[in-house]
């Protein structure tokens, strides 16, 4: 693989068990990893430098996103998911992101300052972004589908028997739930819930009381499924939908008997949901944002989207009601909620469109474990990795598993992020309270859009006698840890899990993560301080070997960076290698690019917004940005640096954003051990460096293009597979063909 020496540094003949068709880096004798740099500050600002837009950079991620949904040789099943969780994500963008806008944008509207441009530039991307998704639904999946039979017919599609079936319908499930206001001064505009579906119309005639109350509000409830199949007596043999919208707009007339009904169109308005507790002034923090929850369904609107047919005079009402600008107005020709189309997804489920889907993924049990197999006398052995999702998750859940039965485990400690609604972790720690054992749960209740679940999880726990706390007040514990605290003999051992990503069954399953499992005395060592801190609010030790924000992750990120900058000034080879979801911080984006400046090369895979101006010409020369977009959505953290014949990989769950580093309980963890750490180096750096069929590369301006093809086309082997078909693909295909995993047909 001669080629990528320009994509990380001369090669060696080394080889590893696992991996030897990606081996690229390990030198003949592995070093140890580089001592932690003393800490510096951070770089100052590198001159003639602008910063990408953040949010500019948000909306250009959902761009790579979408175009898996334009791809004609994705199974038309997925294309449709991809372009659901466009929707999905711009409603989250639009919940977070556009609330500082729009305040900043009607402060600055009298003095007509960069505030307000800039407001009007982010709504022109974002209405560029939502016209391809409709014209994407509309002029190709929608047909591609109707060729496959499947088909969500409009009103004057349907013949008189598929009429009566909706009618009945309508009678049966619709109407009992409806109420329409009619709006008056003693009828005021209705409280609209975020993201609801809702109808505006215009009536003629007068009411009962002989009054002419022009507009009425309809709000349909959430409860109704958004998508209806038609039973095969009235389909013909096709598979047939009708949309909730639909049959409600159909029969609008017959909900106000007696009024002449005008113009009308469904709306939709995103309010501002990130929910803001003042956590010094609360006696207690799960009641204050239980309370918090009632009313986020109801903060700022920052965004109304309306029918493409909206009557100029509806649509002006509405955005004066929930006082937007007229940039605030999407007009959509279609649902005006794609992402509730993933229920059309969950409906095609019969064998004739499995054609249409992903072959299906199984990944089997972690290749370094065997089942059944004691995780406390492997673990004394050395440090295990399973890199999810080519290898499972189940592995995690295995070594809870043990310890909960184990009759010498005495604790255990866990965090909890997000871990979802259903979920077997939380079952196995539910029944090691039930066997004694001292269980601590530190229970991150502000995980964004997951606060309930974790309210309710928090609630469960302390029901049975767990100890539960809440982390520390104003920052989030986004740290992902298990330990476990087992007696052996006369002495107590620690063994421990670290992880990139969420304690989550299901996510585990579409999200590429490492988990790390260990009994390394130093880094369990740590973890412990850690729980006590957390749970004390006790003064923090001297890690060992743990990064940890708010107090040095950032500090040592900087130095590691900058002193490598001045090895490379010193002519020593130097690189970095990093892999993460995001990098918005100003105070790295600049170490990194004075870093380049002086000769280190870097490569950044970054999956989402990343504000470095790449290959710039006399400023970043040196600073390649990647982001993979593939099947699965890659969630690993994996920094890796090198400084003349020393090198070091951390593992972390903190992307380099400023709130990971200032307001998170976040780690980073070095991966010591040479052949764990090789594995990482080919799976998930050199694999998607290689990467020609899912990356995309920034370029100096500011825009990401697709790489096609083979990017080294000189190479054999391994590497043109990765070119060809993806670095997701390629471990796909790695795991299936060691029988580690298997695509199933």
């Amino acid at each position: 693989m001669k080629a990528l020496d320009t994509v990380i540094f001369p090669l060696t003949a080394a080889s590893t068990a696992l991996a030897p068709e990606f081996v690229t880096m390990l030198p003949k004798t592995a070093p140890s990893v580089a001592e932690t740099p003393p800490a510096t500050d951070a770089a100052p600002p590198a001159p003639m430098l602008t910063l990408l837009d953040r949010d500019h950079a948000i909306l250009a991620f959902n761009q790579r996103v979408l175009d898996w949904a334009h791809r004609p040789e994705v199974p038309l099943i997925e294309r449709l998911r991809y372009l659901c969780i466009v929707s999905s994500n711009l409603d989250e963008f639009f919940e977070v992101r556009a609330a500082p806008h729009l305040i900043a944008a009607s402060l600055g509207e009298a003095k007509g300052n960069e505030t307000v441009a800039s407001f009007e530039r982010l709504a022109e991307s974002a209405h560029a972004l939502v016209g391809t998704q409709y014209a994407l639904y509309n002029d190709a999946l929608m047909p591609a589908f109707s060729e496959h039979g499947v088909r969500i017919i409009s009103h004057g599609e349907r013949n008189p028997a598929q009429r009566k079936w909706v009618h009945d319908y309508f009678e049966r499930e619709v109407r009992p739930l409806l109420i329409p206001v009619g709006l008056d001064p003693s009828h005021p505009f209705p409280q609209v819930a975020n993201k609801s579906l809702n109808f505006i119309v215009r009536l003629g005639g007068k009411d009962a009381f002989g009054r002419e109350n022009p507009i009425a509000i309809l709000k349909v409830p959430r409860v109704l499924p958004r998508l209806i199949r038609m039973p095969a007596k009235v389909s013909g043999g096709k598979t047939l939908f009708v949309a909730l919208s639909s049959i409600v707009r159909a029969h609008l007339s017959s909900m106000f008997p007696g009024r002449e009904v005008g113009d009308f169109s469904q709306f939709r308005v995103t309010r501002h949901s990130d929910l803001a507790v003042d956590e010094e002034d609360v006696k207690n923090l799960r009641t204050a944002l239980r309370q918090g929850l009632e009313h986020r369904h109801y903060g700022q609107a920052v965004r109304l989207e309306v029918s493409a047919s909206c009557a100029e005079s509806l649509a002006s009402f509405l955005l004066a009601q929930f006082n937007l600008p007229p940039k605030s107005l999407y007009r959509v020709h279609g649902p005006v909620n794609l992402a509730r189309l993933t229920q059309l997804i969950d409906l095609l489920d019969e064998p004739q469109f499995k054609a249409l889907r992903f072959a299906p993924y199984k990944a089997s049990y972690p290749i370094t474990l065997s089942p059944g197999q004691s995780f406390f006398d492997r673990l004394q052995r050395g440090d295990v990795l399973i890199h999810q999702p080519f290898e499972s998750f189940d592995g995690v859940l295995a070594f809870l598993r043990e310890a909960v039965l184990d009759p010498q485990v005495l604790a255990i400690k866990q965090t909890i992020y997000r871990t979802g609604t259903d979920s077997a972790l939380m079952d196995l720690l539910r029944e090691a309270v039930r066997r004694g054992k001292e269980v601590t749960v530190v229970v991150e209740l502000k995980a964004r859009f997951d606060e309930e679940a974790n309210i309710n999880w928090a609630e469960m726990l302390e029901s049975i006698g767990a100890q539960v706390v809440y982390g520390v007040v104003g920052l989030k514990t986004h740290a992902k840890m298990l330990l476990v605290t087992r007696r052996e003999g006369k002495q107590m051992r620690r063994y421990g899990h670290l992880s990139t990503g969420n304690y989550n069954p299901r996510t585990s399953a579409l999200y590429t993560d490492i988990s790390h499992l260990t009994a390394d005395p130093l880094l369990t060592a740590d973890m412990e301080a850690l729980f006590v801190h957390l749970a004390s609010q006790s003064r923090l030790p001297k890690l060992h070997r743990v990064w940890l924000a708010p107090f040095d992750l950032h500090r040592n990120l900087v130095a590691q960076i900058d002193a490598l900058g001045a090895a490379a000034e010193r002519g020593e080879p130097t690189r970095i290698v990093a892999k993460m979801n995001a990098l918005t911080d100003e105070a790295l984006v600049r170490a990194l690019v004075q870093a380049g400046q002086k000769g280190v090369k870097i490569d950044l895979i970054v999956r989402g917004a990343c504000t470095l101006p790449a290959q710039v010409p006399g400023l970043t020369d040196n600073v390649r940005v990647r982001s993979v977009i593939g099947r699965f959505l890659e969630h690993s953290r994996v920094f890796y640096f090198r400084n003349g014949p020393d090198e070091s990989l951390y593992l972390s769950s903190a992307d380099w954003m400023n709130r990971n580093m200032m307001r998170r309980i976040e780690l980073a963890w070095p991966v010591t051990d040479p052949g764990l750490r090789q594995r990482l180096i080919d799976e998930c750096l050199v694999a998607y460096l290689h990467d020609g069929q899912d990356a995309w590369d920034l370029g100096a301006d500011g825009v990401y293009r697709r790489v096609h093809g083979d990017t080294h086309a000189g190479e054999e082997g391994a590497s043109r597979s990765i070119e060809a078909h993806g670095a997701q693909a390629a471990l796909m295909g790695r795991y299936a063909s060691r029988g580690l995993g298997r695509v199933t047909n």
